[in-house]
């Protein structure tokens, strides 16, 4: 660093002292080196190449190869196991390893072989092993070309590798020839002793006549100790276990005891970690009923019904089973999640296009007990702004829901404006949900001459689940029911009475004809239909009628593209709503093991009339594939609309019912 004055330069302090350090490094670095080289030279024997214009370069190092090659002949996959788990493999990189060594070595290693061989089941397995001496002269073959070096150094070359073969004649396998199951504790004192016991030896792993093996066995004492303890006794544990094994009938008898110790019983739930949110809200959240008979599943649907409120970023949920068994307490440890939170979304869809998205969740609205949900979405063709106020639920998990929507909805009607508000009550638990509310509806359709409707209407609404799996059921059955009669509003007051339904099936086919559940081809089919009941002069909101078509009812087809056709060639919604779909989904198999990824086949089908005589169906067909992705079911399909004679591509993500 320096400066000009008065036309010459002038150098700081700092700067001279800097300069002065830079100097003396140079310096020591440069005697250093003249050190080395000079205590480092060849001897006078050495010859060395150079250049004149640069200094000698030294030979780059290659991998040293190693002591010896090993081989292992045995059937699969007893061959992988030797391969992986040989005491004797850790040794081949040892570079002085000697013939006395190794031969000391190998002693050991058939030995520790046969170990192997009896973990897998074949205790009378013959093992030999054999040594190759490397032929004179030979050295080891170079792990990797290497290039050639300026300078080279003579040495003394390795000896090549020996050749070490492992040869196994596994024989016969031990089986298992039977199973003894002992209980004590509480459980013997159980009406259901018998049950129990039966259960646990007819889920049993090692079956009479299967393979033992040492990772079968611990499997199995596992799964059985699992089971014990899953149901009214969590502190079950393991007395004893004995696998007997004779190697000349090769047979294992194997016995088991274990103790259940007492029987627990849910106590109080005491709760830890709430803030702004009291632990009563906790309670009713788990709905774990004091006094009803411990199970590890009741626990954990009441852990995942915490977190799933909302609520809690966080939820662990424990047994306390150092006290009286029979009101044992459940100790709830939770985080609160943020009180405000702001979701930007931005995503696309076949059926309405590009989409932006804002969600802001308060969860506590001030002096009050709700959590406010406003959202705003915005598409191709619909644009929606939102607002829902849900309190928190009471002792028989009922909340009050409050809402508003205003929509603009475009595409394949004419524009229609709507508001729609809603207030009530709903209930959801793990199979079903019911909702009972009050409904007021308002739409403004901007056809030629626009028209206005409202309506009020009183509903009810129920739905079961009853699948497998969610959010990828391959069994089982959803069912849903809304019934709401209603009063139109305005110069025409007329009652009416609006019904729907819909169900959604997986049936497998052939479970017997594969080796596991997830290999199983499924059909899938699903059913909706729709009614409004009401005088034909009467004018209804479009929010209170029909339209289908798109992804998730009829491809082949747009969004809300099947309706009533008009003599003017629009669209508008029906009174009546006939849909229909099966579809065939067949588990894409690799390598003996079903994959993520499903094949489908599928026709679709629906219709939307005034009457339900004028229903005429529009049908959809193709192929498609399924992919359970880490969030949720991917689905792709390639659909041809037979009226429209076009093929459209559908993405859907999600499952719900």
């Amino acid at each position: 660093m320096f400066w000009f004055r008065r036309g010459r330069p002038a150098f700081k302090p700092a700067f001279l002292m800097v300069l002065a350090c830079t100097v003396l490094v140079l310096l020591l670095a440069t005697l250093g080196r003249a050190a080395h080289a000079e205590g480092d030279a060849p001897p006078p024997h050495t010859a060395q190449a150079a250049s004149p214009d640069r200094s000698p370069s030294v030979a780059p190092e290659t991998p040293a190869p190693p002591a010896f090659q090993l081989e292992v002949h045995a059937p699969e996959p007893l061959r992988d196991t030797l391969l992986r788990h040989l005491e004797l493999q850790q040794y081949r990189g040892l570079q002085d390893l000697d013939r006395d060594e190794l031969d000391r070595l190998l002693v050991s290693a058939q030995d520790n072989a046969r170990q192997l061989l009896a973990t897998q089941g074949y205790f009378g397995a013959q093992v030999s092993i054999s040594v190759t001496e490397p032929a004179p002269g030979a050295s080891p073959a170079p792990q990797q070309p290497a290039a050639k070096p300026a300078a080279t150094e003579t040495t003394a070359a390795p000896h090549a590798p020996w050749q070490v073969l492992i040869e196994v004649t596994p024989g016969e396998p031990v089986r298992v020839s039977g199973f003894k199951l002992q209980l004590s504790g509480d459980v013997t004192r159980n009406p259901e002793l018998n049950a129990v016991q039966r259960s646990l030896t007819e889920t049993w792993g090692l079956r009479p006549g299967s393979i033992f093996t040492q990772a079968g066995w611990d499997s199995a004492k596992t799964e059985a100790l699992r089971r014990l303890t899953a149901t009214r006794y969590p502190t079950g544990h393991l007395v004893d276990s004995q696998a007997r094994i004779d190697p000349d009938t090769l047979q294992a008898e194997l016995s088991l005891t274990l103790d259940s110790g007492p029987d627990f019983r849910f106590g109080q739930v005491e709760v830890e970690g709430t803030q702004n949110y009291s632990a009563e809200l906790v309670r009713r959240l788990a709905q774990i009923p004091s006094g009803s008979t411990y199970t590890q599943a009741d626990l954990l649907k009441a852990q995942q019904r915490v977190a799933d409120s909302g609520y809690f970023d966080s939820v662990f949920m424990t047994l306390d089973t150092t006290g009286n068994p029979q009101a044992a307490p459940v100790r709830v440890q939770v985080r609160e999640a943020k009180l405000h939170k702001l979701v930007l979304g931005v995503g696309a869809s076949t059926d309405s296009g590009a989409r932006l998205s804002a969600e802001f969740t308060q969860r506590q609205l001030p002096w009050l007990d709700l959590k406010a949900l406003s959202k705003l979405s915005l598409d191709r063709d619909t644009k929606t702004l939102s607002s829902e106020l849900t309190s928190q639920p009471d002792a028989d998990n009922w909340r009050w829901v409050t809402s508003g929507q205003l929509q603009r909805q475009t595409g394949s009607t004419a524009p229609v404006n709507s508001l729609t508000l809603r207030s009530g009550r709903a209930k959801t638990d793990e199979h079903y949900d019911r909702n009972f509310y009050l409904q007021y509806d308002h739409t403004l359709t901007q056809s030629s001459p626009a028209e206005s409707a409202s309506s009020v209407s009183a509903n009810y609404a129920w739905t079961q689940r009853n699948f497998n799996n969610i959010p990828f059921p391959t069994r089982g059955y959803g069912l849903a029911v809304e019934l709401g009669p209603g009063l139109t509003l305005g110069s025409q007051r007329a009652p009416y009475l609006r019904t729907r339904a819909r169900v959604l099936g997986f049936i497998p086919i052939n479970e017997s004809a594969y080796p596991s559940a997830a290999q199983t081809p499924r059909i899938a089919w699903r059913a909706e239909g729709g009614a409004v009941g009401a005088r034909s002069s009467v004018t209804l909101p479009s929010t209170q009628l029909f339209l289908t078509g798109g992804d998730t009812t009829v491809r082949g087809y747009g969004y809300r593209e099947i309706g009533v056709q008009q003599a003017d060639g629009s669209l508008e919604p029906g009174r009546y709503l006939a849909v229909g779909s099966l579809e065939w989904q067949k588990p894409i198999v690799r390598n003996g093991r079903a994959t993520e990824f499903d094949g489908t086949v599928f026709i679709d089908a629906g219709a939307v009339a005034d009457h339900a005589s004028a229903l005429r169906a529009k049908v959809g067909v193709g192929v498609g594939a399924r992919w359970r992705s880490p969030v949720g079911p991917l689905e792709v399909d390639l659909a041809w609309g037979a009226a429209t004679r076009r093929l459209r591509l559908h993405l859907a993500v999600g499952f719900s019912f």
